[in-house]
């Protein structure tokens, strides 16, 4: 498993910046000619040796190396074929929807697989659809591969060398680390309001042992994770982000006003722009927010490895179909929910950990009853109403359902949320139609009971 080290650079020389942004900018003229021209279907199947080659014999010249705009040329190759793997994930739930024969289904998913989905009506409808026409907004991106850059040591510090414009000249950029920790392979450099950042990929080693257990666990809000034993981790996470979020929504308001004002008042215009709407503060903020929420929610991770071998996780890829009004507040929040790096650090840390995860369906999972399995009770925010009137934590009864989810036969991982709804329905109306038929009725107090409405009473 490939792991990101992220490098800064320390007191970096403005002339140095402002060559290094030009380069940057240069190559961003590329990554628009490659998307322009192949981010969508008309790049199927093309390699970027291909496209390398024509533009070679063409002689073109985009004003920095030929090793740059070739690895640009790679990487951005490379980025649209991401592009179109993610929106296959999309069709297949299209194709999931349109048929259950196995048959069909196999070669609808082959066809997809070997991009030969253009022979298909369907198949290519769908991509369409979801793989439309990508655009570049990259400027501030320098990829260099491994053979053109060195590192060298300087009073204690790393210091890195890149190719300049200039022929046979180099940029060299001082980092925040020794050269036991230099940057090694294909490196790419992002620059940001001054700032350099330097990424490099590293192989994943197994550091510590897993725990034994295996528990089910549910990806919250309020909190990082809930397993089924009721056990809470990354407390805090909900505080964090509300606040954060809360912030922002007071600060763009303000932002906002003062471009009215810059618009109405051309006079004041520059000046307001210069004083008054810069983001190295607010950037500065944000990495700042970053950090915290990815500590927090990685040594929330593994305190969850620590104690399970394997972990049941909802599968949360696809959008939660819901009909709930959320609120703009509430809607602002979730909107910066980190449900992706929850994803990432789960997977990353029990892959390094030697634990596994297995994802299941995560419909429905917070509207059944975990002791009884069927769809009575009601959840209302973190807590779960059931109907013999005990209210448990709404996440550690979700958790519950989640484990159980791993040895159920009927719904798969890719089973439709309207197919699951149906068969919960079905196991709910069939266990209270056993109950009813014994026809039994009991008085308790003032009031006369089937066996039926006193088991859902009381269970």
């Amino acid at each position: 498993m490939k792991l990101t080290r992220i490098h800064h650079c320390k007191n970096l020389n403005v002339q140095k910046y402002k060559q290094l942004e030009k380069q940057a900018v240069l190559l961003g003229r590329v990554r628009s000619e490659v998307w322009a021209k192949y981010g969508s279907i008309s790049g199927l199947n093309v390699r970027d040796r291909t496209i390398r080659d024509a533009w070679m014999k063409e002689g073109r010249d985009f004003g920095v190396s030929a090793n740059a705009w070739k690895e640009t040329l790679r990487d951005c190759i490379g980025d649209i074929k991401a592009y179109r793997e993610a929106s296959k994930e999309k069709v297949k739930q299209a194709i999931r929807k349109r048929t259950t024969c196995d048959k069909e289904l196999k070669r609808l998913y082959t066809l997809l697989k070997k991009d030969e989905w253009a022979t298909d009506n369907f198949l290519h409808r769908q991509m369409r659809k979801h793989f439309r026409h990508g655009v570049n907004h990259t400027y501030n991106q320098i990829i260099v591969r491994a053979d053109m850059c060195k590192t060298f040591e300087l009073n204690g510090q790393c210091w890195l060398k890149v190719p300049s414009l200039i022929p046979r000249q180099t940029i060299k950029i001082p980092l925040n680390t020794t050269v036991d920790f230099a940057p090694q392979g294909t490196l790419r450099i992002i620059l940001k309001n001054g700032n350099i950042e330097v990424h490099s990929t590293y192989d994943a080693v197994e550091t510590q042992d897993c725990g034994t257990a295996t528990i089910g666990v549910d990806k919250g809000y309020s909190e990082a994770f809930v397993d089924s034993d009721g056990d809470v981790y990354g407390s805090g996470l909900g505080k964090l982000i509300s606040s954060e979020s809360d912030y922002l929504n007071q600060k763009y308001k303000h932002r906002n006003k003062l471009r009215a004002i810059a618009r109405a008042k051309p006079h004041k215009k520059k000046k307001i722009e210069l004083n008054n709407l810069g983001r190295n503060k607010l950037e500065k903020r944000q990495n700042a927010q970053k950090a915290k929420l990815k500590t927090l929610i990685f040594t929330a991770t593994h305190r969850l490895v620590d104690k399970a071998k394997i972990i049941v996780a909802e599968d949360l890829t696809s959008p939660i179909q819901s009909k709930r009004n959320y609120g703009k507040n509430t809607k602002r929040r979730l909107n910066t929910w980190v449900k992706g790096l929850l994803a990432d650090a789960l997977t990353g840390i029990s892959h390094r950990r030697g634990s596994t995860v297995h994802l299941v369906n995560s419909a429905y999972t917070s509207q059944i009853d975990s002791f009884s399995g069927l769809l009575i009770g009601t959840r209302k925010g973190d807590r779960f109403y059931r109907t013999n009137g005990e209210v448990i934590q709404a996440d550690w009864n979700a958790a519950r359902n989640v484990l159980a989810r791993l040895n159920d036969n009927e719904i798969s991982r890719y089973t439709p949320y309207q197919q699951v709804k149906r068969i919960l329905q079905e196991r709910t109306d069939r266990y209270k139609s056993e109950l009813t038929d014994s026809g039994s009725s009991y008085t308790l107090g003032n009031k006369t009971l089937t066996e039926c409405e006193l088991v859902l009473e009381y269970v």
